[in-house]
Order: structure tokens, then C-alpha cells, then sequence
């Protein structure tokens, strides 16, 4: 059951606490009428602070510890595509794992280099021209432990916050279905375009796996030879 505590202080402000999210706030009442609201959010502990009571019973002044600012939390993006390859499963599981080849076909990333003595991890960047302004990230990456023509799966370890799969699925002797899924919290320099990065992301991600189907083409030709 939640409940909302009012304590008058001074000035004409008032401050409210909520016992279910233990946050406090204050606010001008005379917002209220205007039906509009300029409130500002701050984190406060339940139970952390101190309370003196004065000669009237209907005032209440509260000391605590300095506030932090309340910041809401960016929600992690998923953008899953998928495409027909019309190349055998092995080989599009083989050219997918050579991950220093990625940004020959990814549209975004410009460059996967794997560390010499720890083959697991990579370190990737990110450089792209979107939204009217030249983004670039980078990270460190793990491989997790791969299911050989199945499935192809990673996460970041620093850096820009991000996780993923490829699934590889058989169609026939000589074709596939590449699914690819990635996940990311928004940077928060794109949190003002955050609701058009998923659309505009999907987009790229489809143009990557138009170019992977040609390039698994001629990485097959290759590894006939």
C-alpha cells in the first residue's frame, strides 16, 4: 500500500515522499492550478533520515543527508534482422566467426582487432555519420562459446554497453538464414533521438547483412580454391 507524507518547510515550497519508491520531491503549489508540473527528483533513502517535531503537531521539519539528482534509466534497445544467404550454413558460420572481416560488410563499424593472446576478445569501433553528427564509440568484446553453423554470441566488457547474437539456420544444401540480434543501452549523447536509433539501427543492420550475402559469396569462392 503506497502513502504520501506532506511537511511544510521553509519558503512556500513543499516537499513529498512516497513510501513505495522512497523518493522525495519538491514542488511550487502554485503550479497546481496551472496544471503543469516543474518538479524536481531526488533519491533519498527510506528510513535514513531524521525527524524533529516542534510545538505543533501539524509541522514537521526534516534534516538529511545532501540529494542526489534522480536520473532516469535508459532501457536497453533489441534490433533483430534476418536474411536468406544463398550459400551453405558452413560457410556462412565460417565467414561470420572471422570477426576482423566484419567491417568490410557492416555499414557502422570500422574496425575489429583481435588481441594476440587472448583470441576470445576484440576490440571494435564504431564510426558513423548519423543525426547530423559524426558518432563514434568503441569496446571491449568477449566471444562466448559458439555452437559450430548454430549460433555465434558476444558481449562488451567496457565501453559502449552492448550484446548480441547471430543464429544460423539451414535452409538447404546450398542456403541459410542469418538471424542477427543486437542489444545496447543508448549512449546518452542519442537520448534525444533514442525512439528513431532502433529504426534507423534495423536499417543499417539489413544493409550489413545485404552486403554479408555477397561477401560470403566470394569468401566461398576463396576457400575453394
Amino acid at each position: 500500500m503506497s502513502a504520501t507524507a506532506i511537511f511544510s518547510i521553509s519558503g512556500p515550497n513543499y516537499l513529498f515522499t512516497s513510501c513505495r519508491d522512497h523518493r522525495v520531491f519538491f514542488f511550487d503549489p502554485s503550479l497546481l492550478s496551472s496544471r503543469c508540473s516543474s518538479a524536481v527528483f531526488f533519491r533519498y533513502p527510506y528510513g535514513t533520515h531524521k525527524k524533529t517535531r516542534t510545538s505543533s503537531s501539524t509541522s514537521t521539519s526534516i534534516f538529511a543527508p545532501a540529494f542526489k539528482p534522480y536520473s532516469p534509466v535508459m532501457e536497453w534497445q533489441d534490433c533483430t534482422v534476418k536474411m536468406d544467404i544463398d550459400v551453405p550454413i558452413s560457410v556462412a558460420y565460417n565467414c561470420y566467426s572471422d570477426r576482423e572481416a566484419i567491417p568490410r560488410w557492416m555499414p557502422f563499424i570500422s574496425s575489429v582487432k583481435i588481441l594476440e593472446d587472448k583470441p576470445d576478445l576484440s576490440q571494435w569501433s564504431l564510426k558513423y555519420k548519423a543525426f547530423g553528427r559524426d558518432i563514434e564509440f568503441s569496446w571491449l568484446a568477449r566471444n562466448m562459446q559458439p555452437i559450430p553453423n548454430q549460433k555465434i554470441h558476444w558481449r562488451s566488457l567496457d565501453g559502449l554497453p552492448n550484446r548480441g547474437a547471430v543464429r544460423f539456420f539451414p535452409k538447404g544444401p546450398s542456403s541459410c538464414v542469418v538471424e542477427l540480434t543486437v542489444s545496447y543501452e543508448v549512449p546518452q549523447i542519442l537520448f534525444p533521438v533514442a525512439t528513431a536509433l532502433k529504426p534507423f539501427l534495423e536499417s543499417l543492420l539489413v544493409r550489413g547483412l545485404e552486403r554479408f550475402a555477397n561477401f560470403a559469396k566470394s569468401y566461398s569462392s576463396d576457400s575453394t580454391r
